[in-house]
């Protein structure tokens, strides 16, 4: 009988809850309990509920109230074991009968349920699909068929069914890769777009890509499965032309081929018949073997046009990263959403005053000036002027020394503050800011630029200030000036 015959009116209201992922979870854990080695044959209710209170307990779940989960005959809360429990018989999701050996209720899971059941627990995993979904699951099948005295079909039909699943899963890393580059496009921060390449590597189609160009690359296997499937076909046929001359030895001892077609429709021999079922398994078997062929064909333009778009993909990302980078993110730019706030503002005129009044800029604004007329251009003739030879400038380390912009009194105000009894003394309160360690700088390259001066300086030891400054302290004897 058809599985789907057998689900109950009610087996449904589980997905138009609230708490669906609930159920979900605490099915999966009661259908894992099951197959635990303690549980011989199936639970009992004062089980079930002690495994449904643990895992709401582990879970923390936030239950909601919903009208589908109330009934009239109810009389546990909402999310209590024995509601959950009883809600779930009810729906049909598991069964129950009274045991009158151990005196108890068993619970187990009706056939149709079981096949949910499993679908919940993996979604709930990693997907476990690459060892069945994989060019050497393939390679196996085929191998095994050819090793195999028997030459059973079956393992044939696995290989169709893999081959297929292959080609489905190729096709739809296509999908993933190009969701992938619309969700990286969407984001417009160099955070956002970390946060997606984080997840791609970490995302299970990123390693069932690595794990089909490595170990499971096609190219390693493609010569090996290419020959066997041109041996297992060469072998096929041998096979039936000797089961056609074995046939046509029997119909000469028979009286003829009319005579055998007769034979043959009442089923008298069973020699006829076996010969019969021989052939159409070496025809079933060609037919499967070339359809692993077509597969394997769509699996090699698949595999080559999924490296084409990781590498495209790959790129367009790249480029994405150096735009952000350049240009800056999109939400950097808060001109739109100043002229939208001072629009929707009642003080525009008086925050535009201030915004003004704060601006320093070397020239009047004007909307027309000098240059905004229109001058003749005159007229020159086009000479051939050879260009000359510039020399190159002699370039020394200092040029590339940073020197403050600060002027000669400026800088002898400062070395005249920290000079005392002839001796520049750099100590802790030296530096107050940014300002007075540039002046620092810029006296300590004056300083030891000639010998002379050099031999006037003692160094000390470091200076860490709580401002985060952070110099060396030295001392200039200045008596000799």
């Amino acid at each position: 009988m058809i599985l789907k015959k057998k689900i109950p009116r009610d087996f449904y209201k589980l997905f138009r809850t609230q708490n669906m992922e609930y159920y979900m979870q605490l099915l999966t854990a009661l259908y894992q309990a099951m197959q635990e080695a303690y549980a011989l044959t199936q639970l009992t209710d004062s089980e079930c509920r002690s495994i449904l209170a643990e895992t709401i307990a582990r879970v923390n779940m936030v239950w909601w109230d919903d009208e589908t989960e109330k009934t009239e005959d109810e009389g546990f809360p909402g999310l209590s074991p024995s509601a959950v429990l009883d809600r779930l018989v009810k729906w049909g999701w598991l069964s129950s009968d009274f045991d009158e050996k151990l005196n108890c209720y068993i619970i187990g899971f009706p056939e149709y349920s079981r096949l949910y059941a499993e679908l919940f627990a993996r979604l709930e995993k990693e997907d476990d699909s690459m060892e069945r979904e994989s060019i050497l699951s393939v390679y196996s099948a085929l191998y095994t068929y050819d090793s195999d005295p028997e030459k059973n079909n079956s393992i044939l039909k696995s290989a169709v069914r893999t081959s297929k699943s292959l080609g489905q899963m190729l096709s739809n890393m296509q999908d993933s890769m190009r969701l992938w580059f619309d969700e990286l496009s969407k984001r417009r921060d160099f955070i956002g777009i970390q946060e997606v390449l984080v997840n791609e590597i970490n995302n299970r189609e990123s390693v069932k890509y690595a794990i089909l160009t490595t170990t499971d690359s096609f190219y390693r296997y493609k010569e090996a499965v290419k020959e066997l499937i041109a041996k297992i076909l060469e072998e096929n046929e041998n096979r039936r032309e000797k089961l056609m001359a074995q046939k046509r030895m029997l119909a000469a001892q028979t009286g003829g081929a009319d005579a055998l077609q007769e034979t043959a429709a009442d089923g008298s021999t069973p020699a006829l018949l076996k010969l019969e079922r021989g052939l159409q398994f070496c025809e079933e078997a060609a037919q499967l073997v070339l359809s692993v062929e077509r597969e394997f064909d769509l699996i090699e333009k698949k595999y080559n046009r999924l490296i084409e778009l990781k590498t495209v993909f790959a790129r367009r990302a790249l480029a994405r990263i150096h735009y952000l980078l350049q240009e800056g993110a999109g939400a950097e730019d808060s001109t739109l959403e100043l002229i939208g706030l001072l629009n929707n503002s009642g003080k525009k005129n008086a925050l535009l005053e201030d915004f003004r009044d704060s601006l320093y800029v070397t020239a009047p604004f004007s909307i027309v000036g000098d240059d905004s007329l229109y001058n003749r251009r005159q007229r020159q003739e086009n000479e051939f002027v050879p260009l000359a030879l510039q020399e190159e400038a002699s370039s020394e380390i200092a040029d590339f020394v940073p020197k403050p912009l600060y002027t000669g009194k400026q800088l002898q105000e400062f070395r005249r503050q920290h000079t005392k009894d002839g001796i520049f003394q750099v100590s802790a309160d030296t530096v107050q800011s940014a300002e007075d360690l540039e002046k620092l700088l810029f006296i300590w390259q004056e300083a030891t630029q000639s010998r002379q001066e050099e031999d006037r300086i003692l160094l000390q030891e470091e200076i860490h200030q709580e401002d985060g400054f952070s110099y060396t302290g030295f001392s200039i004897d200045e008596t000799e000036n």
